[in-house]
């Protein structure tokens, strides 16, 4: 397939700290990415430094989208790339949602920004918008306020927006993080549909595995701001290689599991520390030894099949 994002070695560092260190992968078209991994990991660091919405952050690397370089654009060009390109859902739509706004007018300014409408043609495009993304009464939700509306109505409003323009790609971060469970598989079926009608990719952030098996193509672990394994959906469910990976599904509650049943944890928390010399999961890895104080390299162990780790399964 035709890649249609090609990101290599993507750093994005705050003052002596590094965030995102070394991240590579690609992103064929019409294809869904699943990136996870614990809070502090780099998955939403990694797509807001795509999106070059990150102001403060020095950024490294390159990051190929239809041939051109994201990391290398100026402010103009990715002004023309946000929206109408890329589409970007955010994990809290009620702080990306401009408040003293009406919803319909916010989604309305992203069809008239790029594909150039007149207001009625906008607004237009917008009722058809909150149509499609399954918001009820659209015309009166138009006039609406975000502190109006619930959370699963604003996501879907950040939905509409994400889509106006039919983006090539569409960044999900934690699209489902702050909604219940039923509202949960509304938007994650509405995500789904949207993104095969318009033939998008999709990046789904998020460190729920159960999203993970449903919804993607493909998956990428990240840890410390590096992936430490990469592969299909199936294959890394089936055959976990990394640690790390391992942990992370061993913690996932079975079905049949008693309410007495202890859940499996992985010790300690994410370091936070760019520098740690080493593979950074060494301090909480049960298979830690000498050769963990070397950085191992993400190497393929099957076709398609990369893992980082001196060990792997």
């Amino acid at each position: 397939m035709t890649a249609l994002l090609e990101v290599e070695n993507l750093s994005v560092a705050f003052g002596a700290t590094r965030a995102v260190d070394g991240v590579s992968f690609t992103l064929a078209e019409g294809e869904t990415l699943g990136l996870v991994g614990e809070s502090g990991c780099g998955k939403s660091t990694t797509a807001l430094a795509l999106m070059r919405l990150l102001h403060n952050a020095r950024l490294g690397g390159t990051a190929l989208f239809g041939g051109r370089d994201l990391l290398a654009a100026d402010e103009p060009a990715m002004r023309r790339i946000r929206g109408a390109e890329i589409g970007m859902i955010f994990q809290d739509p009620g702080t990306a949602l401009h408040p003293l706004i009406r919803v319909g007018d916010q989604v309305a300014e992203v069809v008239r920004t790029h594909l150039g409408l007149g207001a009625a043609a906008a607004r237009a495009r917008a009722l058809d918008l909150f149509q499609k993304v399954g918001i009820a009464a659209p015309e009166q939700r138009l006039r609406a306020y975000p502190h109006e509306l619930s959370g699963g109505m604003c996501q879907r409003v950040m939905i509409a927006a994400a889509i106006a323009c039919s983006p090539r790609l569409l960044l999900a971060d934690e699209p489902t993080t702050a909604l219940d469970v039923t509202v949960q598989a509304q938007i994650l079926d509405l995500i789904r549909a949207v993104s095969r009608d318009a033939g998008s990719a999709v990046i789904l952030i998020t460190h729920d595995l159960g999203v993970v098996a449903g919804m993607t193509d493909r998956v990428a672990v990240m840890y410390a701001g590096r992936i430490v394994e990469s592969a299909a959906t199936d294959t890394l469910f089936a055959r976990p290689s990394h640690p790390y990976t391992r942990g992370l599904l061993g913690s996932v509650p079975a079905l049949d599991s008693g309410w007495d049943e202890d859940l499996a944890t992985i010790p300690g928390s994410v370091q936070t520390a760019a520098d740690t010399p080493g593979c950074r999961f060494a301090p909480r890895c049960p298979l830690a030894s000498d050769i963990c104080r070397e950085s191992p390299a993400l190497l393929e162990t099957e076709p398609g099949h990369l893992v980082a780790c001196w060990k792997p399964a």
